[in-house]
């Protein structure tokens, strides 16, 4: 028996029901943050928590669009954990327009910078760059959390490049309004100073070293109000430009700054009256299915998403193991492209001059085939002419192999529908329903290729191959170096060896190991998709459409 021949375990797959209440279990969880004796102790202080701030800050009864909330999940466990990498970052309506407000959270390490912190806080800024997106901080950190910080302190998305994000983004333009409501000390300190706008409550702290430090390093004895006390850079310093008595009275400062801000326009109505969709949303539970064995009719699901009577598939009869729409949603128009997870039929032209007509062959669900590939990518640069952005729609294993595929020019279409993707100029969102495995989920705009937000459902998988695949691959390489060093494997061996490949490969394509690591924006339950991709579009309305559409060189 060969280690080809060997069959790896199958990795369980939780039904979408089950995956999405632990999802909303586990989400519950991590927003308690440090939990209620860090709650406690923020309120001992005379200070909210973060997301209470924030629920003071947003417009009553709006929707929050909360990014990044499973970033560090199950990660730096021998620190005691980091819920939510001990920040919020969450878009929101405030005084009507659009913001994305980023806030430390006090309970957790008191707030200090984790590895994943500052990355999560860089993809904000991003998000909120390019979509011209006002910046609110709500500060409350106690700097880097040194353990770490030869993590924390270098490279170009660590510590330093918020600070250099704070710069850029200014000179764009774009608001940016600061808080300090508690600690901001060291480094930690040039966030908000480099700001537009700095307010500051009694009790907190800005300073670059606190008294025990300027005592060992220079041997004064100063007050944390001498050195950097909200008094102080009022009176004296000059560097704040508000100083409030509490937290509520600098929310409502901030509030009434951002009405006051002329540069950005409140939220404006979709272009179409929505109208509700064809099929209800939480029907995708009766058509989707997790089971790579199973299939089903994206554009059954997506009725569930869109407009009724907005969907317009494009090219519906050629290249159907991709489906190529525009639609709109909530009144939005908008481009979707998205993986058929059914077998379909191609025809294709008739060879040697038989008289017998087209040849008739089957497209597997899920794969992406040449002709699926070049039609997408003719699509996407259609959207782009339109001006309209795109959604991309996953649940794919990659393009097709073999050497009908590869002789038909799989490889140069999958690289056309990269190339347009690349450089689309319209705003981009991916939505990773099932699988996005391999270059599949770069064709599908990956994290690597700019989506302005990526959204994913519980349950969803994003790995370089599936489990099984990697699991006898990873298998082989592994017998191969013992049997170079003269181990001697029996069966029992072999089926320990492979449960624990397959067990941590399958741990590595969960989609939360992903968002843990900043690779998935937003995890969203099913059956409120549409909702969800109703926000995102109205983010994207803000985004500046710049520049002209140009692929540069394809292979054709």
């Amino acid at each position: 028996m060969t280690a080809s021949d060997a069959k790896p375990m199958a990795p369980m797959v939780m039904p979408l029901r089950a995956a999405t209440a632990e999802y909303i279990e586990q989400a519950k969880q991590i927003r308690a943050g440090g939990g209620p004796k860090g709650i406690e102790r923020q309120h001992r202080h005379g200070r909210l928590t973060a997301r209470e701030r924030i629920d003071q800050l947003i417009d009553a009864k709006s929707a929050q669009f909360e990014c990044g909330l499973f970033a560090a999940w199950e990660m730096y466990q021998e620190h005691g954990g980091a819920p939510s990498a001990g920040v919020i970052t969450t878009i929101g309506q405030v005084g009507g327009k659009l913001c994305m407000i980023v806030a430390n959270d006090a309970t957790v390490k008191a707030g200090a910078f984790f590895p994943m912190t500052c990355k999560k806080i860089i993809r904000a800024q991003m998000i909120a760059e390019r979509a011209r997106l006002p910046l609110l901080y709500l500060v409350d950190s106690a700097g880097v959390y040194l353990p770490m910080q030869e993590d924390v302190f270098p490279d170009t998305d660590d510590f330093g490049r918020i600070f250099r994000n704070n710069a850029v983004i200014s000179a764009k333009g774009i608001p940016q309004l600061a808080a300090i409501m508690g600690n901001c000390v060291a480094g930690g300190g040039y966030l908000p100073v480099l700001c537009d706008t700095l307010i500051m409550t009694e009790g907190s702290g800005l300073y670059l070293a606190g008294p025990a430090l300027v005592k060992a390093a220079i041997g004064q004895e100063a007050t944390s109000e001498e050195l950097g006390g909200a008094t102080m850079h009022a009176e004296i310093s000059g560097t704040i430009d508000f100083k409030e008595k509490d937290d509520p009275a600098a929310i409502e400062r901030l509030r009434a700054l951002v009405h006051a801000d002329m540069s950005v326009s409140p939220v404006g109505m979709p272009p179409f009256e929505p109208v509700a969709p064809k099929r209800k949303p939480e029907d995708v539970y009766q058509i989707f299915r997790s089971e790579s064995t199973q299939q089903y009719d994206m554009v059954e699901m997506l009725e569930c998403i869109v407009d009724d009577e907005s969907f317009n598939e494009y090219k519906a009869d050629y290249g159907k193991s991709m489906i190529c729409a525009y639609a709109r949603i909530g009144g939005r128009p908008c481009g979707i492209v998205a993986n058929q997870r059914k077998l379909t039929q191609r025809k294709q032209p008739t060879s040697g001059g038989g008289k017998s007509g087209p040849a008739m062959s089957m497209n597997m669900p899920a794969v992406i085939y040449d002709d699926s590939a070049d039609k997408a990518a003719r699509f996407i640069m259609d959207c782009n002419q339109k001006k309209i952005p795109l959604i991309f729609v996953h649940d794919t294993t990659g393009f097709m192999v073999g050497r009908d595929s590869e002789q038909a020019g799989i490889i140069r279409s999958g690289a056309k529908m990269v190339n347009a993707m690349s450089n689309s100029i319209v705003p981009k969102i991916a939505l990773i329903v099932g699988g996005s495995y391999g270059a599949g989920n770069y064709a599908m705009c990956g994290r690597a290729f700019d989506p302005l937000l990526t959204l994913a459902w519980p349950g969803a998988k994003c790995s370089v191959m599936g489990a099984s695949q990697a699991a006898n691959t990873l298998l082989h390489i592994d017998l191969a170096a013992r049997e170079r060093k003269g181990e001697k494997i029996d069966e029992k061996m072999r089926k320990e060896l492979l449960a624990a490949i397959t067990k941590s490969y399958s741990e590595q394509q969960d989609i939360r190991y992903g968002a843990a690591r900043g690779w998935v924006d937003r995890l969203i339950e099913p059956e409120k998709t549409r909702e969800e991709l109703i926000f995102a579009l109205q983010v994207a309305a803000t985004f500046p459409i710049e520049g002209e559409f140009k692929t540069g060189v394809l292979q054709t």
